[in-house]
């Protein structure tokens, strides 16, 4: 077989190579993404926190790195993880999987120019896998919380459940979509564009999915990142002593919050970490998951 052709099964892989490809692929890609990543996140979360304590607020990343290591240990940048493997395996794979399936199913594996189906795949896959990731995100910022009293993903989950409910595992849903669904548009209208830009052949390529990967998450990051401290603020008010934070009832009340604590500021909390987790994430994400898809698919 020739090179050519060889890089034409690698790109060719998607439309045919099957459902349970997609999903090991995604799974796998789920998981090394998050957790090479995960301080970074870490940091994120504790920025986008409404507190009173001093101790709780840091100035940047470094900042927020050199206290957090100081005063809690390096551990502390990965409590949580647990939470993230767990859940990210299973959302990613049902991520990737319905992306592949709803781009066929729309044309989008056809030749010229697709990007409405390209986002419409995006926007399916993150309803499909965001139902299935939410409770695992809430238990994981939880317990990235400042002083977290909480040490186990399942010991975190009972005790959210008993005090608050079910629904504290899906309060943040709703905003969770609202950020997601254009995230995930963005980031595969731009990671088909540069990919296609980049590597008009369609040969086989792994700069190219690295370059297309960190640009489509460094968008989608940036442009989202307002809701993303919305969301944070939901998931987390359990665990806040300020009264409004802990009744807060939806996305339109912590914009509320968030524009009368810290005004415009407030809903860019973390972007610095946000776009710095998603920019290599990202890229890590689609490198591993291009990957896993032509290993699997060799094997």
């Amino acid at each position: 077989m020739s090179s050519g052709e060889k890089d034409y099964d690698y790109e060719g892989l998607s439309p045919n190579a099957g459902l349970g490809v997609h999903m090991l692929a995604g799974a796998l890609a789920g998981i090394t993404e998050h957790s090479v990543m995960f301080p970074a996140d870490m940091i994120k979360t504790r920025m986008q926190v409404f507190t009173a304590s001093p101790a709780a607020m840091y100035t940047g990343i470094g900042n927020a790195f050199s206290r957090i290591s100081a005063t809690e240990g390096l551990r502390a940048l990965w409590r949580g993880v647990s939470s993230v493997i767990l859940g990210a395996g299973p959302a990613h794979a049902v991520h990737f999987s319905t992306y592949e399936f709803v781009k066929e199913l729309t044309g989008g594996n056809e030749g010229g120019s697709n990007w409405i189906s390209t986002a419409t795949a995006g926007a399916s896959a993150t309803i499909a896998s965001d139902a299935l990731m939410n409770p695992f995100d809430v238990i994981k910022q939880r317990m990235q919380m400042h002083q977290s009293q909480f040490r186990s993903v399942f010991d975190c989950a009972r005790t959210v459940y008993r005090n608050e409910g079910l629904f504290a595992f899906y309060v943040s849903y709703p905003t969770t979509l609202t950020m997601t669904i254009p995230f995930a548009a963005c980031q595969f209208a731009v990671y088909e564009w540069t990919k296609k830009l980049l590597n008009p052949k369609g040969e086989y390529s792994p700069v190219t999915h690295v370059v297309a990967g960190g640009m489509a998450g460094a968008v989608g990051a940036a442009v989202t990142t307002p809701l993303d401290v919305a969301k944070t603020l939901l998931q987390t008010r359990g665990t806040s002593h300020d009264s409004e934070i802990r009744s807060c009832r939806g996305m339109l009340h912590a914009f509320r919050i968030i524009w009368t604590r810290d005004g415009l500021r407030g809903f860019s909390r973390g972007l610095t970490p946000r776009v710095l987790t998603h920019m290599p994430s990202n890229a890590l994400s689609w490198l591993s998951y291009e990957f896993f898809k032509a290993a699997i698919r060799d094997r």
